[in-house]
């Protein structure tokens, strides 16, 4: 039992050369857990190889729902600043995560995207992110979601899945639609940044308690703007939960280790 960060990118670009020293602060800070998400089939490789030479670090292989269309989208003449880009076409992603998901901890990043991507690509992202859902479900294994400005959209397809295990990842749409995703079992996770962030502040303060995670979708939202995130920084968001919930910092920590035993299956 510990500290669990179940949405972190360590393969990124930005982290090259620093993992180990990464992983080391994050053991020396009493995070027991860290869940690195994939983003494409080049990224998954990296995330279960790495997943292979620390024990804490746990393999979530995905497929970014703006990668998902991107070949569709470039060809289209519309330009996406992404950092890291593979060749494989979707199906071929979709059958790559299908034979490796026994591997996995978890099937995410994946999910839907209508801020980045074009309304006319809607549907083909909808349809990939439904043949992912439908792997996850095969194999047994939880879900991790990216949704932007599709939060409803992908509300409406999850909620006809009831035995689908789901955590949205930075969800920062509607408060009452995070509290109905609460109501409904599935599971928001609440990145670093969360004190100077009244979206994920009021989801602490509003949504069950026994739905909400920890993650920090580090490199990204730092708990200091400009800054760069990183797993032992989920303590100082353990803190700031204590602090909304009038409890101690132990308290809070259970309630977040009893959130995520009931999500994966295992104790973080």
């Amino acid at each position: 039992m510990g500290y669990f960060d179940v949405h972190a990118h360590l393969t990124s670009p930005r982290f090259l050369g620093q993992v180990d020293a990464i992983v080391d602060r994050a053991a020396r800070a009493g995070v027991t857990t860290i869940v690195s998400n994939g983003l494409n089939v080049n990224d998954n490789e990296r995330v279960l190889a790495l997943s292979k030479e620390h024990a804490l670090v746990k393999p979530a292989i995905g497929y970014y729902p703006v990668d998902a269309v991107l070949h569709e989208m470039t060809a289209a003449g519309i330009d996406y600043p992404r950092e890291d880009v593979d060749n494989y076409s979707a199906e071929e992603t979709v059958r790559w995560i299908e034979s490796h998901a026994e591997q996995a901890f978890a099937i995410g990043e994946i999910g839907l995207d209508h801020h980045w991507v074009p309304a006319e690509f809607w549907e083909r992202q909808e349809r990939i992110f439904l043949e992912l859902v439908d792997i996850a479900r095969a194999a047994k294994r939880p879900i991790i979601i990216h949704t932007r400005k599709a939060e409803r959209r992908a509300y409406e397809l999850l909620s006809a899945m009831p035995d689908l295990r789901v955590d949205w990842h930075c969800y920062s749409s509607r408060l009452k639609l995070g509290k109905d995703i609460a109501e409904a079992g599935h599971y928001l996770s609440i990145p670093a940044n969360a004190p100077r962030s009244e979206t994920f502040a009021g989801l602490l303060r509003s949504a069950r308690r026994t739905q909400r995670l920890l993650e920090t979708d580090c490199p990204y939202l730092a708990p200091e703007p400009g800054g760069t995130s990183e797993p032992s920084h989920v303590t100082g968001t353990v803190r700031f939960a204590a602090e909304l919930w009038g409890t101690t910092e132990s308290a809070a920590l259970a309630q977040f280790e009893e959130n995520f035993e009931r999500l994966f299956g295992c104790a973080p």
